[in-house]
């Protein structure tokens, strides 16, 4: 039997909630996997316990004070890793030359550019930032044709759309006789409110998911149903799909991951007990399976699944996704852009979780639609959304 390569894997992201579960996930099979590179924003204390167990070749802080932190730490604990600072530090951890797998688990617009520099390099891309293609999917895709990378979606539910689609997918859904894709959604912490309910909602109540074990922006994202929405947006550029074609399905249950359905009456799913380490497997492995750690799903002890519609008068923000998503070109930066600013406003404290909804719609109102097909267009209205969001967050 032949040996399986050990892959070298850049994590970026690597403290979050999905860096954490992909380094469980990698040390479970230390002859096939590999550290390169670890990835924080300021997370410097995690950072080292992870280069402690992992031993990257190279480790990346956003600040250069905490990475002289992490240096000295690191040379007192007789490691040779070498630390580094700042965005271009990314980029170079994502696309250097020993590289085969890039784990893009940064969160928000950040990741944009060293998920990018991964896609160009050609390298195997698990795709768990969905705002790299959200701001710049048409841009986004068609590098990843043009460098030959191998795109894997991480999020549970475009995963679970990839497993349930034939192997080559691309050239538009009805090729394959795919009629709808069908996204599930939790409902998050506040499934079934009205909208009355939902002004005195607290960062806590916001963060506390029923289901899964997120960050705390991502946590929001999903209360609010803009996660919803984001995913929504990435699924028309990773399968090809028009928003038409895309039902989201709320799920409170979260076994049933995603569904596609085909124009024989066939409705093909995939299941499975929520824990991102089935995804992340599967994108490590990919075209294999190996262990994850996860439990094997009990249908006995999930006994039932349930199915709702998503209420979008209570919960505007998916509604605004398809919207920009059916505007095209930086619409859809600019509704992730002040979406990230209103988010933080709540969770500080300076906007009400209502309030999220209405900062985008009025960002969106207040930003013309431009073409996205160069970057530094979509960078320019990221800014310019982030600006006018906070300059109306100042005025409120």
């Amino acid at each position: 039997m032949p040996t399986t390569p050990t892959l070298d894997v850049t994590v970026l992201g690597a403290t979050g909630s999905i860096g954490t579960s992909t380094l469980d996930v990698i040390a479970r099979h230390p002859s096939r996997y590999r550290v390169h590179a670890l990835s924080a924003n300021r997370a410097r204390q995690r950072l080292l316990a992870q280069c402690r167990t992992h031993r990257p070749r190279v480790a990346v802080l956003e600040r250069e004070e905490d990475a002289a932190w992490l240096r000295e730490q690191l040379v007192d604990a007789g490691l040779d890793t070498e630390v580094r600072a700042g965005a271009e530090a990314l980029i170079e951890i994502s696309e250097a030359r020993e590289v085969d797998v890039v784990m893009a688990a940064i969160v928000g617009a950040a990741g944009l550019l060293p998920t990018l520099a991964a896609v160009r390099a050609g390298k195997r891309v698990l795709l768990a930032n969905k705002e790299a293609l959200v701001m710049s999917g048409g841009l986004f895709m068609e590098a990843v044709t043009r460098s030959g990378a191998t795109l894997l979606p991480i999020d549970s539910e475009h995963n679970a759309i990839y497993q349930c689609l034939p192997t080559e997918h691309r050239g538009g859904l009805a090729r394959h006789g795919v009629t709808q894709l069908l996204l599930t959604a939790s409902g998050g912490p506040f499934r079934g409110w009205e909208a009355s309910r939902l002004a005195e909602v607290t960062p806590e109540q916001a963060c506390a998911h029923p289901n899964w074990s997120m960050g705390r922006k991502i946590s929001v994202d999903s209360a609010s149903l803009m996660n919803k929405g984001l995913e929504l947006i990435e699924a028309c550029w990773l399968f090809d799909a028009r928003p038409d074609q895309i039902q989201v399905v709320v799920h409170p249950q979260s076994v049933i991951h995603s569904m596609a359905a085909y124009n024989d009456g066939s409705v093909i799913a995939q299941l499975g007990n929520p824990d991102m380490r089935t995804p992340i497997a599967h994108g490590l492995a990919w075209p294999e399976r190996i262990e994850s750690g996860v439990q094997a799903l009990d249908l006995f002890e999930v006994a039932r699944l349930d199915f709702e519609r998503p209420d979008e008068s209570a919960f505007p923000c998916l509604r605004l996704a398809r919207e920009a998503i059916t505007a095209g070109g930086t619409a859809p930066a600019v509704l992730n852009a002040a979406n990230e600013v209103a988010v933080e406003a709540f969770l500080e404290g300076r906007l009400g979780f209502a309030g999220i909804g209405e900062l985008v719609e009025r960002v969106r109102d207040a930003c013309p639609v431009e073409s996205a097909d160069e970057l530094g267009g979509i960078l320019e209205a990221d800014d310019r959304a982030r600006h006018e969001a906070r300059a109306r967050l100042e005025r409120r």
